[in-house]
């Protein structure tokens, strides 16, 4: 068995001609869906991370406004940002680029966004939501990893998924939504003892731990549904993620890869989580 390659940059592409629609639409009633990005300091990933969602909303007729401050911005000075996009109505969304300079505390910040604008679906309130099953913004990788799943037309009701970390913005939320999609859910993490007790018996594995080779083909039940998360670099400094791809893939009946997987997916449920708060206002 080869696994089918779940094409995360194919999938967003659709995904996102779909945003575009309903972007033009809002638009055209006046109301052109809007982000706001604010990046604090000169980390040099983030610079990265924000030029490409500033682009993606630009693709898909987002409006979006970039706010760059030097990493010596005040704790206040930031809150006080917020506050005032928070009261623009032309802002339907609002996302801080982690990380923040050290003097910064990242809780207050998050929240601090108006739950009606949390697009990243990282504040407390946004994550009772989901732990409630009220309608809320997902957090965005959680959220493309569903579609990514939802794309193999494999259901996931009565399946046995394993979601391995259990972070607060990609393992605990995951776990959330395949138990929403009927799921019968298992958390392993780094405490976990014999992983491969767990992966096994799994339909679907999550791997979220930014481990290289946590889950090798031994590990997988044949046709297994493989999400991975991680980003990592191998010994030559290529990208690849947490699970062995070349071997697992052997096994798997379907698997994301790294790149290509579920970093595009993650964009663009932001830029889904930003229309549907314009359509929601």
């Amino acid at each position: 068995m080869t696994a089918q390659i779940i094409d995360g940059t194919l999938l967003s592409k659709t995904i996102r001609a779909d945003i575009a629609q309903r972007a033009a639409a809002l638009t055209s009633r006046g109301k052109q869906p809007g982000l706001a990005v604010i990046l604090v300091g000169e980390d040099p990933a983030s610079h990265v991370y924000v030029r490409n969602k500033v682009k993606a909303c630009e693709d898909a007729g987002i409006r979006s406004v970039l706010e760059k401050y030097d990493a010596s911005l005040s704790e206040a000075d930031l809150l006080g940002r917020i506050a005032a996009l928070n009261a623009d109505p032309r802002i339907h969304g609002i996302l801080v680029q982690m990380p923040l300079p050290k003097h910064i505390d990242p809780h207050k910040v998050i929240e601090a966004i108006a739950t009606a604008k949390d697009v990243d679906g990282y504040s407390v309130l946004s994550a009772g939501e989901l732990m409630t099953g009220l309608e809320g913004f997902r957090p965005c990788t959680p959220y493309g990893c569903m579609k990514l799943i939802e794309s193999t037309g494999v259901s996931l009701r009565g399946k046995h998924a394993v979601v391995i970390g259990r972070s607060n913005t990609v393992g605990k939320p995951m776990a959330l939504l395949l138990l929403q999609a009927n799921a019968t859910v298992t958390i392993c993490h780094s405490g976990t003892p014999d992983l491969s007790v767990y992966t096994k018996q799994a339909d679907v594995i999550v791997a979220a731990v930014g481990r290289r080779n946590t889950v090798t083909a031994d590990m997988v039940k044949p046709g297994a549904v493989v999400i991975d998360v991680g980003v990592n670099r191998d010994d030559k400094g290529k990208l690849c993620g947490d699970a062995d791809f070349e071997k697992v893939k052997e096994v798997a009946g379907y698997l994301t890869p790294m790149p290509g997987g579920t970093g595009p997916m993650t964009i663009t449920m932001l830029l889904m989580n930003t229309i549907e708060s314009a359509e929601r206002g």
